[in-house]
């Protein structure tokens, strides 16, 4: 972290804060509901329930559901990463999961190709997950 990060930043808040304690050492978590065990990227309570969801370690394995590349620049801090891919990817225990795809040239993704999260640390306190090929 040799520069100043100039994109935008998650806002951690009480309720995402064990999510992002446990990206900055590299765990991805997800949340899953204790009473009919459904699993959620940022889901607090259970859409089919209405238990409170609790967090969870994901293994951060899953595959390429969709993907976009973007070639215009929507936020100025992104202008130098064009062309850039936004996917969205299942994790193994079911979730989708938005995030960029790393490692891989945005003409090599492919639909339900093999991924493992990875972890980008930005600043001191937030590491962002992201995707490679496995």
């Amino acid at each position: 972290m040799t520069q100043t990060y100039r994109k935008p930043l998650p806002l951690v808040d009480e309720d995402s804060q064990e999510f992002w304690d446990a990206a900055k050492k590299h765990k991805l978590l997800i949340q899953r509901c204790p009473k009919c065990d459904t699993k959620y990227h940022q889901g607090f309570v259970c859409h089919l329930c209405g238990a409170k969801t609790e967090y969870v370690e994901s293994s951060g394995k899953g595959r390429v559901y969709t993907w976009v590349v973007f070639h215009q620049k929507y936020h100025a801090s992104f202008e130098g990463d064009l062309p850039y891919n936004v996917a969205l990817v299942e994790l193994e225990e079911g979730p989708l999961y938005m995030t960029n795809l790393v490692g891989i040239k945005n003409e090599e993704i492919r639909l339900n190709m093999p991924v493992q999260v990875v972890f980008e640390d930005v600043t001191e306190e937030i590491s962002l997950p992201k995707f490679r090929p496995v």
